[in-house]
């Protein structure tokens, strides 16, 4: 058997980052208190209630809204479908949904399995026209308007707080690439998180629905503490993402500043050193943590295998993936090279050494890819 590499640098925080130490402690400890029902009224559910109570109130208090505001689910997905199709289910207009070009995958399955979809484009850095969604919401059949905070291959942040859309139409905005690594912005009706984004453990996921939206449960409901959720809490699991999403709060300033930094020199290295390169996503307006870029006459795929090889992890954001042999529909509405892609995500506790290795290996890699198709 051949031996896996040494991990060199993992690259690819995006999909989902390491738990957080400050999620490890809480979990081990809440593991023994946290596993009866929270419904019960017996000592264990008692504690198990309570715990579930601490997380609602902790991650409120790090994304600044109310704790009858949050609910936890089973994943970021599916506090999407939760949020989005709940909104459109408690509309007073019609069935059709406005949303970005660039939306995750999770957003256009929801609106293609319960409403019809009205898509605007974008620009070549993958920010939205926020004139083109205002004008799409004034259709009288509009229900909702979709718009992520922040997008999960590119890394651009789009305008959410600055839309003005009509009083009646509610904004639906996924969050799972950003919730904890910058503040959420004002104007959404409901918004969606996934804790493995940020540190905490997976199959963990938030809702968040403003006090005053109309909205309405739009799957079968549940006898649970929170009207909104569905099935059983994995009460430690919660009480870790929560504790997780008050550390990286904490230390976002911080960490933020020393990624910006980082990507900078990504950004500049690349598109200095590699020939027939180019880096995607608007430069400033941007995640913190990622960086993405296309290399013409390479595929995506055989690159991350390369560097995988050498101990770097990445992800390629485009071309044709294993799974559905199709192109980034993000890529092919900015209009950018969609083949050769890859995707740099740092972890928080990456360093310019990780990023100079990387940097150090990719020309060579590149230049060889290309070699043995005759370049």
């Amino acid at each position: 058997m051949t031996a896996t590499p040494a991990r060199s640098a993992d690259l690819d925080s995006a999909s989902s980052a390491p738990l957080h130490p400050a999620a490890r402690e809480v979990l081990l400890a809440a593991l023994d208190r946290g596993y009866a029902d929270p419904r019960r009224l017996h000592g264990s559910g008692r504690d198990a209630r309570l715990l579930l109570d601490n997380a609602r109130e902790a991650t409120a208090d790090a994304l600044g809204v109310r704790p009858d505001e949050v609910t936890f689910t089973p994943s970021g997905t599916h506090a999407v479908h939760l949020g989005l199709l709940g909104l459109l289910r408690g509309s007073r207009r019609g069935s059709a949904v406005v949303h970005s070009a660039v939306e995750h995958s999770a957003v256009r399955h929801a609106v293609a399995w319960g409403a019809r979809p009205v898509e605007v484009g974008v620009m070549g850095d993958g920010r939205v026209h926020d004139g083109d969604l205002v004008e799409g919401a004034i259709a009288p059949e509009v229900g909702v308007v979709a718009l992520q905070t922040a997008n999960h291959e590119v890394g651009t942040v789009q305008d959410v707080g600055e839309l003005e859309l009509p009083n009646d139409v509610p904004l639906f905005t996924d969050a799972c690439a950003s919730m904890g690594r910058l503040p959420l912005p004002e104007g959404w009706a409901a918004a969606a998180g996934s804790a493995h984004k940020w540190g905490g453990p997976a199959g963990v996921g938030v809702l968040l629905v403003r006090k005053r939206a109309r909205w309405r449960n739009p799957f079968p409901g549940d006898d649970r503490v929170d009207e909104r959720a569905t099935g059983f809490e994995n009460v430690p699991a919660v009480l870790a993402a929560a504790a997780a999403l008050q550390a990286v709060v904490a230390e976002r300033d911080e960490v933020n500043a020393r990624q910006h930094e980082l990507v900078d020199v990504v950004r500049r290295r690349v598109a200095a050193e590699v020939p027939d390169v180019e880096v995607v996503g608007d430069p400033d307006r941007r995640l913190p943590h990622l960086v993405t870029f296309s290399c013409l006459y390479v595929d995506g795929e055989a690159l991350v295998t390369e560097l995988d090889r050498r101990g770097f992890g990445i992800a390629s954001g485009s071309a044709c993936t294993a799974s559905t042999l199709t192109p980034s529909h993000v890529l092919e509405a900015m209009g950018v090279l969609t083949h050769g892609n890859v995707r740099l995500s740092l972890q928080r506790d990456t360093t310019r050494a990780d990023v100079d290795a990387f940097c150090d290996a990719l020309p060579g890699l590149v230049a060889e890819i290309r070699s043995r198709v005759g370049l």
